[in-house]
């Protein structure tokens, strides 16, 4: 009998735990930070690209938060050719993205989860010939909406680890020159379906 009570209290007090990650009134942590580097074949040197969106939500209800993630992108290609050898080109961004997340629970460890997104990003291209002096060539915005399905496990109460995939997603993405004129380049695209063998991992800290 004593065994079987201390047993009762010992899942009790976890499901008290994991209900206690996402109930109202607790914030989330977390964000993306991604960077890579790839030097092609000829290529003087390597391309790099650095993304650092630091977020935060609130749980306005049990199971469900609204937040944003705020940050910065960076990247640098080199487009040497014979006549240019030192042409590169820059890119510069502030990306901010608002989320609302809903939490189902699976299990004392486990919630399935879907996040709608509207990741926002806005920018600069700079182009140089001689691999030194940058000039702006045109300005970028980029607004989108996603929808993306995943679950997190928990393996304490501060702190989950993530899965998640780009289920459904719309972009908007507007150049123009430095004279405000729109460029061809300008796109709209709208996806549907998720890649499950390449999700998307991260973590959140529970707070």
């Amino acid at each position: 009998m004593k065994k079987l009570l201390l047993s009762l209290i010992a899942v009790s007090a976890l499901a008290f735990t994991t209900q206690a990650q996402t109930e109202k009134g607790k914030f989330m942590l977390g964000g993306n930070v991604e960077f890579n580097s790839t030097k092609n074949n000829g290529a003087p040197k390597a391309d790099t690209k650095f993304n650092i969106v630091p977020s935060v939500g609130y749980f306005v209800s049990d199971n469900f938060a609204i937040g944003t993630g705020i940050g910065y992108g960076f990247s640098k290609s080199h487009e040497a050719t014979t006549l240019l050898p030192n042409a590169a080109l820059k890119t510069q961004e502030f990306v901010v993205a608002p989320f609302a997340r809903y939490y189902k629970g699976i299990n004392e460890s486990f919630k399935f989860f879907g996040q709608l997104s509207v990741p926002m990003a806005f920018g600069n291209n700079k182009v140089t010939t001689d691999g030194d002096n940058y000039t702006k060539t045109s300005k970028y915005s980029n607004v989108g909406v996603a929808l993306s399905p995943g679950f997190a496990f928990f393996p304490s109460k501060k702190f989950g680890i993530e899965f998640s995939v780009q289920g459904i997603s719309y972009n908007n993405n507007s150049l123009k020159d430095n004279n405000g004129n729109k460029l061809a380049d300008s796109n709209k695209s709208f996806d549907i379906g998720a890649n499950f063998f390449a999700p998307k991992i991260g973590v959140q800290f529970y707070l």
